[in-house]
C-alpha cells in the first residue's frame, strides 16, 4: 500500500499533471479532426513523450489515448462526421439530437458523462480484476474469435435505419470489401485488378472518411443548391446532463462499461467493435427501441461508455501478458519497452511502482478528459453555428488532408473520393452506412478465424459447437439476426394475449 501512496503523490506533482492534461488536450484535438486517429496521434507524439523526464512520457501517452477516443464523438455529434472509427456509432443518435431536437449541449454533455464514467469504470477494472480478465482472454482461440466476429456482425439488424434487408446487403458489401487483397492463409491475390495498391487490402480509414464525412459534405452541397438546410443554433442552457437524463442513461452506461472492458481485454478487438455492441445492447434492452436513431440519450451514452471503457480493458492483456489489446496499446508497448518497462506476468511482481503509475495515470487521464470536456462544450458547440458555405469546405479539407496524412499516399485520397460518392448515392437510396463499416471491420476476423478453426479441426465444422464460449456467442448472434423478423408477430401475440386477459378480467367482474 505504501508503494501505491508513493506513486499517487508522485503523479499529483504539477509536472506530471501537466503531462497528463497536455496529452488529453492533444488527444481531443486529434480526435476532433476526421482522419487523424488516436493511433496517428500517439505515433506522431511518441518521440516527444520519450524525451520527457520521469513518467511524464507514459502519462502523456495515456492522456492522448483517452482524449482521442472522446474527441471523436464531438464531430460525430455536431456534424455527423466521426473523428475516429470508435465514434461512428455515436452519429446514429448524437447528430439527430442536434438537428432534430436542437440540443447540441445536451448531446455533448451526455457524451462527456458517458465517456468519463466508462473510462473510470475501466480503470477500476484494470486495478482490481486484471488477472481474472486476462485468464478469460487466454481462453479465446480461433473458434471464439470467429464467433465473436459473427456476434458483432449480427448487430446490422439493429443499426439498419429503415430497411433490415438493405442493412444486410450493406454488411455483405463490407464483407466483400474486406476480402480484397492478399489472402493471409495461402498468399494468393484476390480482386486486386492487378493494382499494387490493392494487394494490401482496402484501407479502412479512407473508406470511413469517405462514407461518413465526404458523403455528408456532398449532401450539404446538394441541399444548398436546392432547398436551404435549416441551420441548427447552438444555444446552450447547460452543459451538465439533467437528473432525468442521468436516470435514463445510468443503466446503459454501466452495461456498456462492462461490455467495453471485457471486449477491450480480448486482444485484436477495439473501441469500434465495442461501441457497436454497446449500441446494439442498449437498443435491445430499451423499453422504447423505436426512439433510437431519433436522438435517444441511451444511443449516445452506450457507444461512448463502451469505447472509452476499452482503454482500461485493452491495458489488461498488455500489462499481464505483454499482448497489445489494440493498435494504440501496440504503440504503448513499444514506448514502455523503450523506457525499460517490460510488460508480462512478472511486471506486477518486479516493477509494482510502474504498474501503479499506469493504473493511477489512467484514472487521472480520464478525470482530466472529463474536466476539459465539460469546460470545452461551449466552445465545441459553436461548430454547428458555422455557416454551411464555410463548414462544407472545412469538412472537405479535413477529408483530403486527413486521408493523405495517413500514409502520404495519393491513392488513399482517390479511394476516399470513390467511397464518398458511393456513400452519397447509398444514402439517397436509403441504405444504412454502419452495416458496411461493420462488414469491413469484422470481415477479416471472421474469415481468417473460420479457416484457422477448420485447420485446427481437420475440416470438422462442429468445432464451433464444441467450444462453450463460441457456441454461446453464435446462439446469441443468430437470435439477434432473426428476432427482428419475428418481432411483429411476437408483439401481435403478446397484444392479443393481453387483450384476452383484460376481457376475461372484465367478464369475471
Amino acid at each position: 500500500m505504501s508503494t501505491f501512496a508513493d506513486v499517487f503523490f508522485n503523479i499529483m506533482q504539477p509536472y506530471h499533471l501537466m503531462c497528463v492534461a497536455g496529452g488529453v488536450l492533444i488527444g481531443i484535438l486529434v480526435g476532433v479532426m476526421p482522419g487523424l486517429s488516436s493511433v496517428m496521434g500517439m505515433s506522431v507524439t511518441l518521440p516527444l513523450t520519450l524525451s520527457l523526464d520521469g513518467y511524464g512520457g507514459i502519462l502523456m501517452m495515456l492522456g492522448i489515448f483517452c482524449g482521442a477516443i472522446y474527441g471523436g464523438s464531438i464531430t460525430a455529434i455536431l456534424i455527423n462526421t466521426p473523428g475516429t472509427a470508435n465514434s461512428a456509432a455515436t452519429c446514429l443518435d448524437g447528430h439527430p439530437m442536434v438537428t432534430k431536437l436542437k440540443q447540441p449541449g445536451r448531446a455533448l454533455g451526455i457524451s462527456t458523462t458517458a465517456s468519463l464514467c466508462g473510462g473510470i469504470f475501466s480503470a477500476f477494472v484494470l486495478l482490481w480484476t486484471a488477472p481474472l480478465l486476462a485468464k478469460v482472454a487466454l481462453k479465446f482461440s480461433a473458434p471464439e474469435y470467429f464467433a465473436l466476429g459473427v456476434f458483432g456482425l449480427s448487430i446490422v439488424t439493429s443499426v439498419s435505419s429503415k430497411s433490415i434487408w438493405k442493412g444486410i446487403l450493406g454488411a455483405f458489401l463490407g464483407l466483400f470489401l474486406s476480402t480484397i487483397g492478399m489472402d493471409t492463409i495461402n498468399g494468393s491475390y484476390r480482386f486486386t485488378l492487378d493494382r499494387i495498391y490493392l494487394t494490401g487490402g482496402i484501407n479502412f480509414v479512407p473508406v470511413l472518411i469517405g462514407l461518413f464525412a465526404l458523403s455528408q459534405g456532398l449532401i450539404s452541397v446538394e441541399e444548398q443548391f436546392g432547398k436551404a438546410k435549416e441551420k441548427v443554433k447552438g444555444k446552450l442552457e447547460r452543459v451538465l446532463p439533467t437528473k432525468a437524463d442521468l436516470k435514463a442513461i445510468w443503466a446503459t452506461i454501466l452495461r456498456s462499461s462492462i461490455l467495453g472492458s471485457v471486449i477491450g481485454a480480448i486482444p485484436g478487438t477495439g473501441g469500434d467493435i465495442a461501441s457497436w455492441i454497446g449500441y446494439n445492447e442498449a437498443k435491445r434492452w430499451s423499453k422504447h427501441p423505436e426512439k433510437f436513431g431519433e436522438g435517444a440519450p441511451e444511443g449516445i451514452a452506450a457507444p461512448e461508455a463502451a469505447n472509452n471503457a476499452v482503454c482500461g480493458g485493452a491495458l489488461i492483456p498488455l500489462l499481464t501478458l505483454g499482448i497489445p489489446g489494440d493498435a494504440c496499446t501496440a504503440i504503448m508497448l513499444g514506448a514502455l519497452m523503450v523506457q525499460g518497462i517490460v510488460p508480462g506476468p512478472l511486471l506486477f511482481v518486479e516493477q509494482t511502482d510502474k504498474v501503479y503509475t499506469i493504473i493511477i495515470g489512467l484514472f487521472v487521464a480520464n478525470i482530466a478528459m472529463g474536466i476539459l470536456g465539460y469546460l470545452g462544450i461551449r466552445v465545441f458547440s459553436k461548430i454547428v453555428n458555422v455557416p454551411n458555405k464555410l463548414m462544407v469546405p472545412i469538412i472537405f479539407v479535413f477529408c483530403f488532408v486527413g486521408t493523405y496524412a495517413l500514409n502520404n499516399n495519393i491513392y488513399d485520397v482517390f479511394l476516399m473520393i470513390i467511397a464518398g460518392f458511393a456513400g452519397f448515392f447509398l444514402l439517397k437510396l436509403d441504405f444504412s452506412i454502419p452495416p458496411i463499416i461493420l462488414g469491413m471491420i469484422l470481415g477479416k476476423t471472421i474469415e481468417n478465424n473460420f479457416r484457422r478453426s477448420l485447420v485446427m479441426s481437420s475440416g470438422n465444422p462442429m468445432i464451433f459447437l464444441q467450444h462453450p464460449i463460441s457456441l454461446a456467442l453464435l446462439i446469441i448472434a443468430f437470435a439477434a439476426v432473426f428476432y427482428p423478423f419475428f418481432q411483429p408477430a411476437i408483439k401481435r401475440k403478446l397484444a392479443a394475449a393481453r387483450r384476452k386477459k383484460e376481457e376475461d378480467k372484465e367478464g369475471s367482474l
